[in-house]
C-alpha cells in the first residue's frame, strides 16, 4: 500500500531544527540532547509521528516504535538527572511525559487513526460521551455482546476472541486504506467499528479469565 496518499495530513510542516537553550547551537527538532553540549532539550511541538521519526501514516511498526520508546525512556530516567540542575530535571520530566503520550497514542490503532484524522483537521466520531448513529454497527455490537453473554465455556469464548481479533485485523486494513485515500468519513465509521471490536475482544478475554478462575 502506498503511503503517498496521506499528503493532506502533511500540510503542517514540522520544524527541522531548534536552538539549544544551553549553548545556543543548532539541534535537530526531535533530538533529546544537544550534540554539542549534551544538554537535554525541551520536547517542542512535534507531532507524535515526527517525534519517532515516522511518516504520518496508519501502518507503522509498533515493535520498532516500542524499542525506540524503551531506549529513550532509559535515557530520560530520573536517576540520570539527579545531580543536574532543576531546569534539566524539569525538561527530562517533560520529555518523558511527551514521549509516553506519543507512544500510547501510536501503539493503539484506534487512537492512532483518530490522531491522524485530527492532524488532517477531521474530528473522529464516537468515543466517550458521543452518540454513534450507525444502526448496522450498533446491531453488530449488540449481537456480539449477546453471543458473549451466552458463551458458557472457555472454548466458546476462545472462538469469540479468535473471531473478533480476525475482524479487528481486517478492519485495521480498511482503516488504513480509507486514511490513505483521504476518505475521512469512511475512516471515521471504520475506526468506530474497530473500537467496538477491540472492546469486545477485551471483554471476551475478561470472561475467559473469570471462567478459568471459577
Amino acid at each position: 500500500m502506498s503511503n503517498t496518499g496521506t499528503s493532506e495530513t502533511r500540510t503542517a510542516e514540522q520544524p527541522q531544527h531548534k536552538v539549544c537553550w544551553s549553548c545556543k547551537g543548532p539541534v535537530e527538532a526531535s533530538a533529546l540532547f544537544c550534540d554539542t553540549c549534551n544538554a537535554i532539550q525541551p520536547p517542542g511541538q512535534l507531532d507524535h509521528f515526527t517525534r519517532f521519526g515516522l511518516e504520518r501514516t496508519f501502518i507503522i511498526d509498533v515493535d520498532a516504535i516500542e524499542a525506540t520508546y524503551l531506549k529513550q525512556q532509559q535515557l530520560l530516567h530520573p536517576d540520570r538527572f539527579a545531580s543536574k540542575s532543576a531546569r534539566e530535571q524539569a525538561l527530562s520530566s517533560q520529555q518523558a511525559a511527551t514521549l509516553n503520550g506519543a507512544f500510547e497514542t501510536l501503539k493503539n490503532p484506534v487512537a492512532r487513526a483518530e490522531y491522524l484524522m485530527r492532524l488532517a483537521g477531521h474530528e473522529p466520531e464516537g468515543g466517550e460521551g458521543h452518540t454513534v448513529n450507525d444502526p448496522e454497527l450498533l446491531m453488530e455490537a449488540m449481537e456480539m455482546r449477546e453471543a458473549l453473554h451466552d458463551a458458557d465455556d472457555r472454548n466458546a469464548v476462545d472462538a469469540m476472541i479468535k473471531d473478533t481479533r480476525k475482524a479487528a485485523r481486517a478492519c485495521e486494513k480498511d482503516v488504513a486504506e480509507a486514511l490513505d485515500q483521504n476518505a475521512y468519513d469512511r475512516a471515521k465509521k471504520l475506526t468506530t467499528r474497530l473500537r467496538y471490536l477491540m472492546k469486545m475482544t477485551e471483554e471476551a478475554r475478561a470472561k475467559k479469565s473469570r471462567l478459568a478462575a471459577a
